[in-house]
């Protein structure tokens, strides 16, 4: 790959964050038009209950996610042996029709289909786009180039959610996932005009990549990172009646705590990223105490203060967030030559975790056990998620299971 200037590196890595921006965006702008999705698509049963049409228009957010844990490993598969250039431009191409057929979508059903086809594309992007990153930035600096593209995905949560959330509740939520389209049209033009090219592995094949799921290290670390983030959305989730109910603060300051909380997500993902590039395991314990921590300052604040309620928020955003660049730094390091699968499979765990930590939250307050229950329930996911985290470190200590070469190894694999 021919050598660039810092300045054009940097434009490089911008394009490939905004593509993160952009899928921030699509997958989290539904939950604040939920109901206006349900008013719109369901309007039988709007009228006769509005708590069932939410939560029948909640599929929409399911489909989303399921199309992410299905498309990861299988476009990851398919695509490793081909120019990966061609291949953010191509997912960016499709995250921008699956917005539009969304935004024209006459019927629920046909919206919960487009929905999850636009989910498919989702670990696929971040796999190549972290590869690509990788080698724009170099040896040892992996985490650093993970952090780059989720960049992109935590600020979305900090701007890019509040705003199409605002633009389609004052036109309508078609609107808004028009404006998402237009998102990846501008992220296809800054791909194709400022990421080099670079060659796919010519020696991928489908068997190679699907090997990675032979090697229980990559279980452990796809499991450790599916518990942390099943803390941070089993938090997420229910912010707002943690916010009125507990804190006891009016609804009009509920997204004030979203965006603290995403503040914290974009810090944390800085650190995290740098903490990878010195020991991905070792960041990953560090950051398991630290979640903890954020957890249960957030149990014990919520209820004292807005102030209380803001900073326990920044923490669990921030130590949440910090973990996924040490995890799919891991991947890196334990699936060995599938690292097109090691770079996108960690985003089909996180959709996981996003799934688990809502129904955990969910069935603690659904039990009777209050609105702070789900911060519980947060810091009970540590202890499973440090003990997979465990196991996969005594794998990969024995000396057979040890990969070589592991600083280099995304590097080498686009040379």
């Amino acid at each position: 790959m021919t050598d660039l200037s810092p300045a054009r590196t940097r434009l490089a890595l911008l394009a490939l964050a905004l593509g993160g921006f952009g899928i921030g965006t699509t997958e989290f702008v539904a939950m604040g038009l939920l109901p206006d999705i349900a008013r719109d698509l369901l309007p039988d049963m709007w009228g006769a209950s509005q708590e069932d049409a939410l939560a029948r228009a909640g599929v929409v957010i399911s489909a989303y996610a399921v199309g992410v844990v299905v498309g990861a490993p299988t476009i990851a598969a398919l695509s490793a042996r081909f120019p990966r250039k061609k291949i953010l431009g191509w997912l960016s191409v499709s995250f921008a029709v699956g917005s539009v057929a969304s935004a024209l979508a006459p019927t629920f059903e046909l919206v919960v289909l487009f929905r999850f086809l636009s989910g498919l594309p989702h670990g696929a992007f971040f796999g190549v786009a972290a590869l690509v990153a990788a080698s724009l930035m170099g040896p040892g600096k992996r985490g650093r180039a993970v952090a780059y593209v989720l960049a992109g995905l935590t600020i979305a949560n900090v701007v890019g959610v509040p705003a199409i959330t605002f633009l389609g509740q004052h036109t309508t939520w078609r609107i808004a996932y028009l404006a998402v389209a237009g998102i990846f049209a501008l992220c296809t033009v800054a791909i194709l005009a400022l990421v080099p090219p670079q060659p796919g592995d010519a020696h991928a094949t489908m068997r190679r990549e699907l090997g990675a799921f032979t090697r229980p290290a990559v279980w452990f670390a796809l499991l450790t990172g599916a518990l942390g983030f099943g803390g941070l959305f089993a938090v997420y989730t229910y912010v707002s009646p943690l916010a009125t109910e507990i804190t006891g603060v009016p609804e009009r300051l509920v997204p004030i705590a979203l965006i603290v909380l995403g503040v914290g997500t974009t810090v944390g993902n800085v650190i995290g990223g740098r903490m990878a590039d010195r020991g991905a395991m070792r960041a990953v314990f560090i950051l398991f105490g630290a979640l903890a921590a954020a957890l249960l300052s957030l149990a014990l604040l919520a209820g004292t203060s807005w102030a209380g309620l803001l900073v326990g928020l920044f923490l669990v955003g921030l130590a949440a967030a910090a973990i996924s660049p040490a995890i799919q730094t891991r991947l890196m390091d334990v699936a060995g030559d599938a690292q097109t699968m090691a770079a996108a499979v960690n985003h089909s765990a996180l959709n996981m975790g996003n799934s688990l930590g809502a129904f955990l939250g969910g069935a603690v307050i659904a039990a009777g056990y209050g609105y702070l229950a789900p911060t519980w329930a947060g810091l009970a996911l540590v202890v499973p998620g440090v003990a997979c985290a465990l196991a996969g470190w005594a794998v990969t200590r024995r000396p057979e299971h040890r990969p070589s070469n592991t600083a280099d190894a995304p590097v080498a694999a686009t040379r």
